[in-house]
């Protein structure tokens, strides 16, 4: 976990980032190093609130798989895929379809997901698409009778039937002086392979169809669950959010290398929990800010090896495979933030856990612990529970500056 820098390859030519060129114009910037002094509002919330210094990603690997474990804390199920992608020997699904009434090809064997790549049942999405089988955790609440829903930055389709509003990186073009309405270097807000309830046919919504009313957010009606963000605002004024939320960034402020940074995703995270705080809701609500997977901004911690797996697409990961192939876990450490008036404050947990510890969180509060599967990873996952004291809520409230990430408010 030391030696990554050995082997960083070059920037592509239009990098986004602040990397540094020398007098002889050579890439020469290695590493950069982001601290309470960049990612300031992170560091103030850690310090009001619970962090994790022992969380990891389920598996190594991109954000399909770190998505997919938040969800269903598995890989593994796959139909049909591109063979640079799957794990397994599955027929190439064609598509994408235009409706769950397409059914996915498959010659009956399931593989592992092991790259990104875009759902089959999305009109978004392009390439060589994925579909899975089986269930994940929108099947269990709503089979539960639990409102839940997945609000994703530029879901909403326009007018004419394109894809998403795109927007520029805002911090680059705020430190550049570049007129982000003349920016050509302009990113989708919408990513399909980051929806993950969009590879299953039961939670699908291939045309992006908005609810049909906003009392009917986080129930069952033609979205089936999912929505762009601006949903999950208007059910929060009219008093009907769902029980579980997944809030996932727009592309330009994910901070995602190339397309956003993490003073972009800062923007978005002060702007989300300044509005949470301060609305009624507040005083029983938790927030758990993660990653789906490590993006780039490299970790030096060895993760432990909780599912070995000896594949030719593996390294280092056990002498045998449990389970499905292509399941190396765990993955890069990566940051988890709990924001609640249940958190403890300024406190750093160092339980084991990771992505499918948020899965386990909510299959134990809302599903009697039920699991996804014999195989999913929320069987083992460690519990989130130490960054909690439900027995003393302490009702407070931390209002940032969304630029500064510094307190703005009383």
């Amino acid at each position: 976990m030391d030696q990554f820098p050995r082997f960083d390859a070059q920037p592509p030519t239009n990098s986004r980032q602040f990397c540094h060129k020398s007098s002889a114009g050579q890439w020469d910037t290695v590493m950069g190093y982001f601290d309470g002094n960049t990612v300031t509002a992170l560091w103030n919330y850690a310090q009001h609130f619970a962090l994790s210094d022992n969380s990891f990603a389920t598996m190594s690997g991109q954000s399909t798989r770190g998505a997919l474990n938040l969800t269903v804390g598995d890989t593994f199920g796959v139909l049909c895929g591109p063979r640079t992608s799957v794990y397994g020997d599955v027929p190439e699904c064609g598509g994408p379809a235009p409706t769950t009434g397409t059914p996915a090809p498959t010659n009956g064997t399931l593989g592992t997901f092991v790259d990104d790549t875009d759902p089959y049942w999305d009109v978004c999405s392009r390439g060589k698409p994925a579909a899975l089988t089986g269930r994940n955790i929108g099947d269990l609440l709503t089979a539960a009778g639990v409102t839940w829903g997945w609000f994703q930055g530029g879901f909403t389709r326009a007018a004419d039937g394109a894809c998403s509003a795109s927007h520029p990186l805002e911090a680059f073009d705020r430190a550049t002086g570049v007129d982000p309405r003349t920016d050509p270097l302009r990113f989708p807000d919408y990513v399909p392979h980051h929806n993950p309830f969009q590879y299953f046919v039961s939670t699908a919504n291939p045309e992006h169809l908005p609810p049909t009313s906003v009392a009917m957010v986080g129930k069952t009606d033609q979205a089936k669950h999912l929505y762009d963000i601006t949903w999950f605002w208007e059910a929060a004024r009219a008093g009907h959010l769902p029980a579980v939320s997944f809030i996932k960034a727009p592309a330009y402020q994910n901070g995602h290398p190339g397309n956003s940074n993490p003073l972009d995703e800062q923007v978005f995270l002060v702007n989300t929990l300044n509005r949470l705080q301060q609305m009624p809701e507040w005083r029983r609500m938790a927030v758990i800010v993660a990653a789906d997977d490590s993006d780039g901004w490299y970790d030096h911690v060895m993760p432990p090896i909780v599912n070995q797996s000896n594949t030719p697409l593996d390294f280092q990961c056990g002498g045998r495979t449990d389970g499905p192939g292509a399941r190396c876990g765990y993955g890069p450490r990566l940051f988890l933030l709990v924001i609640s008036p249940y958190a403890r404050e300024n406190y750093v947990s160092h339980a084991l856990t990771d992505q499918t510890s948020i899965l386990r969180f909510i299959e134990d509060n809302w599903l009697e612990a039920e699991r996804i599967s014999q195989i999913s990873f929320d069987r083992i996952a460690g519990s989130l529970a130490d960054m909690f004291d439900f027995s003393r809520p302490v009702m407070r409230r931390l209002l940032l500056d969304p630029v500064t990430g510094l307190p703005s408010l009383p």
